[in-house]
């Protein structure tokens, strides 16, 4: 039994973090020379939407890894971790059909002003609130997408402001999120990151050409 429960964990994980890895190639590739900055056209539906699917498994499924790890345990068959990772990945595709219904190409006072807002979301409550449910045991992939949906998604509209096909400003958010996923809160980190993306969107709205990659070369 308990041979069996080891191996459907490292089957697990070995799923997670092998599917993470093909997405982060394939959002790559689909990505490479479309980055526009703050003038990205996000093209057509079912474009953005395949890729925004692509680019949240890259993204969000290595943090999820200790999540779908819970739920192998606590059922003790492989066959649970599709389920979880469909579920889950179908609440942030929710997410990304909303953020094509209101995205529009902008300028760099809107990124700036979005980049201000997400420093200050990472201070309230609904943010702790979320972030603190991201460690603890859920029923399903969809309860944990929610969590997840609350604790990052200040992050994510950040990305979506500054460069929604950036590949640099997706590597960063990812590094952020997978690590408040994975490391418990600690104000000695959290308060200065929470600065430092305040200062960004203070930066970008004040001196906007000093910030690589967000508006296209002429």
């Amino acid at each position: 039994m308990t041979s069996a429960r080891t191996g459907a964990t490292a089957a697990a994980l070995a799923v997670t973090l092998g599917l993470a890895a093909a997405s982060w190639v394939v959002a790559v590739r689909q990505m490479t020379g479309m980055d526009m900055g703050v003038a990205t056209e996000p093209g057509s539906f079912a474009f953005f939407v395949a890729l925004w699917v692509t680019m949240m498994a890259a993204m969000m499924l290595p943090g999820a890894a200790p999540a779908v790890l819970r739920r192998v345990h606590a059922s003790g068959r492989m066959r649970a971790v599709p389920l979880f990772i469909v579920s889950y990945l179908s609440v942030w595709t929710l997410v990304g059909v909303a953020v094509y219904a209101v995205y529009r190409p902008h300028g760099s006072f809107a990124a700036g002003a979005i980049a201000i807002a997400a420093g200050v979301y990472e201070f309230t409550p609904l943010k702790q609130h979320s972030r603190r449910h991201c460690r603890e045991d859920v029923r399903s992939g969809f309860e944990f997408g929610l969590y997840c949906v609350g604790s990052s998604i200040g992050l994510m509209l950040m990305l979506v402001a500054l460069g929604v096909m950036s590949i640099t400003w997706m590597s960063v958010i990812a590094v952020l999120i997978v690590a408040q996923k994975l490391l418990p809160p600690k104000p000695a980190i959290d308060v200065p990151l929470a600065l430092a993306v305040i200062g960004l969107g203070i930066l970008i709205i004040f001196a906007p050409t000093s910030v690589p990659g967000l508006t296209p070369s002429m």
